[in-house]
């Protein structure tokens, strides 16, 4: 004990342990603080990958929508279920509820 308040006597072990409590536990970037921050970004960098997975997806159907007149009329008929007047459309799904594609 004596040996402790030896060493907290002297003015920069006090004054150490004074700015480590200090950037612990007061500061505006103390441990908490920089353990919310570092959820958020893993939150954030969840996100970002489920949007540029979103991008690909849009990219690709943007691809089929843009080309041809022929597939510009295949897309709207499968995916927006469009017909003509005298016609009837049947669309086959899988068990997930996705269209089954001829290959």
């Amino acid at each position: 004990m004596k040996r402790l308040l030896r060493y907290g006597r002297n003015f920069y072990v006090a004054t150490g342990v004074g700015l480590l409590v200090w950037m612990l536990a007061f500061d505006a970037n103390d441990l908490f603080a920089q353990f919310r921050n570092w959820w958020t970004l893993r939150d954030l960098e969840e996100s970002k990958a489920f949007y540029q997975s979103a991008i690909k997806r849009v990219q690709n159907q943007r691809k089929l929508v843009l080309g041809t007149d022929q597939l510009r009329e295949k897309y709207a008929r499968e995916r927006y279920l469009m017909k003509k007047p005298t016609e009837d459309v049947y669309v086959l799904v899988d068990e997930n509820n996705e269209p089954i594609e001829k290959q």
